[in-house]
Order: structure tokens, then C-alpha cells, then sequence
């Protein structure tokens, strides 16, 4: 991720320019994330330029140096020792021999919720991870590699493969608690809806703010913390359907926040589930409390 690349970089000494084709960053996040990552970028000294296009590049004889010279589409031009483009995934599927089993090369494989390739009859292909473009993260290919391995075992021992023991053979936490953390100066990490795909979806939900510097454990964790917790409740239900997190350390809450949202947990619960006192993890309290306050 080109966010976590120029945190690395800037950090390890180099002078780091950052182009940005849209208006923010971290677009799949709360608005509030790539904010706070933006203002810690440009503190350490990244230049952060949004809403900017890059028409042509041209190396070594070119360039000073041989270094780099980048045309910007307003015409202007900078030059660098190296450059590196965060251009997304695709898939590696060109030369594994899809077309004999009637795939296309080059293509995602769409598989069903037990990570099978549906277009493949015979059902025996099963393909995990990025590959399948359902959720591309380390760790949920990690996930889908258990739940095809255990539907693979059921189907080889004749069990049925939706028994739902032991991790279960349906990888449901792709469609609604998909954890993700972005590992940036402050981290930004979140499980499950944001506020913008609430609202694509048409579902109703309560947003419940909490500024994470409020927190004793925050202080104590560095001077001068700063950072910022959002929970979405599904009112109806009364459950946990989102979370997210910036500040430093976030990224040790986010397991937790994840089993509420994965194990459908009902906020009168939640109340039971005592923080440690003082840690960054009384954050959790502080927005029940916070909830409580606004429904009153």
C-alpha cells in the first residue's frame, strides 16, 4: 500500500513525495483515517499532494543522474532517484492451465462461500486468497485456506460440509467482519461496515464517535497521543456491525472488536466486558457510554 511504503521510507531517511490520483487517502476507510494518516505524513515530512496525475516518466539519460523526471498533468516536473506505483492486484492466473478445465487465463476465480471455483462442475477446484479477489488481505487468505481445507477433508470423508464445527466450512467473515489494518504512523484499522457502505447498502446504523486521547492508557501509552474510535450499532438487532481505529497501537484492539462483530455480540453484553484499567482498550467503554448518552 503506497501509504504504508512512504511511511517506511520517510522514515528510514529518505525524502518522500506522495502523488495522489483521488482526494483523500484511504478511500475504503473512515474519512477521519486517511486524515489523520494525511496531517502525519506531511508532519514527517512527506510530500502530499492530492488530486495529482502523472503524464510521463522517463529514466536514465533523461533524468539527472540518471535518476527519474516525472511530468505532473499540470505540466510541472519533479525528479527522483527512484519511483514506486501502487497499482493494485490483478490476478496471477495467466500460465497455470485455467483453459483446461474451461477457465479463462488471466482471469479471477469466483468461488462459492466454501472457496470453490463454481465454474469449474465437477467441484473439485478450490482457489484461496487474493486470488479470488473476495477480500485481499494476508490474513484472510490465511482464513480461507482453513475453512477450504476443512470443506475439502468433509467432502473426502463423506461428512457434511456444512457442519458448522470446528471454524465452520463457510468463509462468512468475507462478506461481514473483514479486518484490515493499515500500518502507518498512526495505524488505521477497522472490522466490518463503514459509514459509507452502510449507506450504499441502505442499512441503518448509529455512529458513535470517541476521541482516543481522552483515554489515561492513551496518555501513557506516548505524550501527546492522537486518535480517534468509531462504532457502528445496528439499533434494531442492538449489535456491533463496525469498528474503527486510528492512533498508535491500534492495531491490538482490533481482534476484539472483530469477534464483536464477527459473533453478532448484543451491545447489553459488551456493557459485561470489562477493560483493563489503564490501557487504550477502555476505548471500548467510553463509546458504550457515549452511546448510552445519545439514546437517552
Amino acid at each position: 500500500m503506497a501509504v504504508e511504503m512512504a511511511t517506511a521510507w520517510q522514515a528510514l531517511g529518505s525524502q518522500v513525495t506522495l502523488l495522489v490520483r483521488g482526494g483523500g487517502l484511504l478511500a475504503n476507510m473512515e474519512p477521519f483515517a486517511g486524515e489523520l494518516v494525511a496531517e502525519e505524513l506531511r508532519d514527517s515530512g512527506v510530500d502530499l499532494r492530492l488530486r495529482t496525475s502523472v503524464t510521463s516518466v522517463i529514466r536514465g539519460s533523461g533524468a539527472d543522474d540518471g535518476g527519474l523526471r516525472l511530468t505532473l498533468a499540470d505540466g510541472e516536473e519533479l525528479t527522483a532517484d527512484e519511483i514506486l506505483f501502487a497499482t493494485g492486484r490483478s490476478p496471477n492466473t495467466a500460465d497455470v492451465g485455467l483453459e483446461t478445465v474451461g477457465l479463462r487465463p488471466g482471469d479471477w476465480l469466483t468461488v462459492d462461500d466454501t472457496c470453490r471455483v463454481i465454474e469449474v462442475a465437477e467441484g473439485w477446484l478450490y482457489a484461496v486468497r487474493d486470488v479470488n479477489h473476495r477480500a485481499l488481505m494476508t490474513h484472510q487468505g490465511k482464513y480461507q485456506a482453513r475453512i477450504a481445507g476443512a470443506a475439502i477433508a468433509a467432502r473426502a470423508s463423506g461428512k457434511p460440509v456444512d457442519d458448522t464445527r470446528w471454524g465452520a466450512h463457510a468463509a462468512s467473515a468475507d462478506h461481514t467482519a473483514v479486518p484490515q489494518v493499515v500500518f502507518t504512523v498512526p495505524e488505521a484499522v477497522s472490522a466490518g461496515l463503514t459509514t459509507h457502505e452502510a449507506a450504499r447498502t441502505g442499512r441503518r446504523v448509529d455512529v458513535v464517535d470517541y476521541d482516543l486521547a481522552r483515554l489515561a492508557g492513551a496518555q501513557q501509552y506516548t505524550p501527546g497521543y492522537k486518535g480517534r474510535a468509531r462504532m457502528l450499532i445496528d439499533p434494531d438487532p442492538g449489535t456491533v456491525v463496525g469498528v474503527t481505529f486510528v492512533g498508535p497501537g491500534v492495531a491490538e484492539l482490533l481482534h476484539s472488536a472483530t469477534i464483536a462483530v464477527a459473533g453478532e455480540v448484543p451491545v447489553e453484553r459488551l456493557w459485561h466486558a470489562v477493560p483493563a484499567f489503564p490501557t487504550i482498550s477502555e476505548v471500548r467503554l467510553r463509546l458504550l457510554e457515549t452511546y448510552r448518552d445519545m439514546n437517552r
